[in-house]
């Protein structure tokens, strides 16, 4: 295990640094060298002699010595053109291989008996450009991977850069989008406050003591719904619904019998994911245009059905005035100052939560009022938006 550890310890202390690679594979590549010398010329010719094997080990030494200034060399010009560094590599080449056929001559005639050799020398240096032109292709060879491993680095820390810049700014995008739905949502309620404790008010004036104490119990059951649910969470269709009734609780004791109520929701819609009290700005509007104005007040309903992967929210009211007010676009929401503040509170929470990928629409009511219609993505709400069959179809409402 120690063993195994020192290795590890010492391959990691030589690729730390570029010198100390290239010093063990200098190493590795003579040794080898002066090995396949000895196994293909000592041996073959019959030389076992020591001052042949000697010259082997000492021809490969002289090699290391003479091939280590094309290093400097090859660095100089690495940055150079092309032209020139190849002029360079082959200058390089053919002085050093000059270089150490001579020595590997003369010193094999001087360590040994044999005279006369320089006759050979083409031969000798034959061998030698061979061995430097391996060397250098080596030499290249390694470079060019070393830099190209430097660039899938760099590559790699640019990219792991570039993804935690890109989840910073998805999560500051995301505390700016929650910040706004907490205020989109939050500027409902003193809306809302104001018109209940008006009632209240006046309910107070009128000496309607038991009706007015059953509004200030209601509204107290709806504020703490409200401020229970977290505006930038999802709550099922049913929690909203509860959320509904706690609202024309309040109303219903403010107009009794001027305002009828009507639920047709489908079982299986009850579970669909929606923001939370999205449809009580829908049920505030419907109460102030269509209900308050009339002598004898009206009728709202509530429709819920599922329609492929979306789920389709009606709020259908018996107020007058629905058709002049029916397939109007986003961009008279804000010129119409009878639309108030809460249907365009609600489409900007919708956008906010499903991007463009939901359907807000206002078509006239069978029943002679308006139809406020919102086809939502049956998925769990995220700020990213999900995918809803039916186009993005803006309209206003009163």
């Amino acid at each position: 295990m120690e063993t195994t550890l020192s290795a590890w310890k010492f391959w990691q202390w030589v690729y730390s640094s570029t010198d100390r690679q290239f010093w063990l594979l200098q190493a590795i590549g003579w040794i080898a060298l002066m090995l396949i010398s000895f196994l293909s010329l000592t041996l073959w010719y019959n030389q076992q002699q020591l001052n042949y094997i000697l010259h082997t080990a000492l021809q490969s030494l002289l090699g290391g010595c003479v091939s280590w200034p094309l290093r400097p060399l090859f660095r100089a010009v690495w940055e150079r053109s092309a032209v020139y560094r190849l002029t360079m590599l082959v200058l390089g080449i053919l002085v050093a291989s000059i270089s150490w056929t001579v020595l590997r001559l003369a010193t094999f005639m001087a360590m040994t008996v044999e005279t006369g050799l320089w006759s050979d020398f083409g031969g000798w240096l034959w061998g030698s450009i061979l061995i430097f032109i391996g060397w250098a292709a080596l030499y290249h060879g390694i470079k060019y991977y070393q830099l190209l491993q430097s660039e899938h680095e760099s590559l790699l820390r640019l990219e792991a850069q570039n993804k935690e810049f890109q989840l910073q700014r998805s999560r500051a995008e995301l505390v700016a989008r929650e910040a706004q739905l907490k205020m989109l949502r939050y500027q409902l309620n003193p809306h809302f406050l104001f018109n209940t404790l008006n009632a209240i008010s006046a309910l107070v004036r009128t000496k309607k003591a038991l009706r007015a104490n059953a509004m200030i119990v209601q509204l107290s059951d709806f504020l703490r719904y409200s401020l229970d649910n977290d505006p930038i969470q999802s709550v099922t269709l049913e929690e909203e619904m509860i959320a509904v009734r706690l609202y024309l609780d309040i109303e219903k004791t403010r107009f009794g019998e001027r305002l009828q109520l009507q639920f047709d929701i489908d079982q299986d819609a009850l579970n669909v994911q929606i923001p939370s009290l999205i449809l009580q700005p829908l049920v505030e509007n419907a109460i102030k245009y269509a209900i308050a104005p009339e002598e004898f007040g009206g009728k709202i309903t509530v429709v819920a059905r599922l329609v492929g992967d979306c789920c389709v929210i009606k709020m259908l009211d018996t107020g007058r005035g629905g058709v002049e007010l029916a397939n109007r676009n986003m961009f008279e929401l804000d010129a119409d100052a009878r639309t108030g503040v809460g249907l365009r509170n609600t489409i900007d929470r919708l956008e906010n939560f499903y991007g463009d990928r939901y359907s807000f629409q206002l078509t006239p009511a069978d029943c002679g009022g308006l139809c406020v219609e919102m086809r939502i993505p049956i998925v769990p709400v995220r700020l990213e938006g999900a995918d809803c069959d039916g186009s993005a179809n803006w309209a206003v409402g009163r």
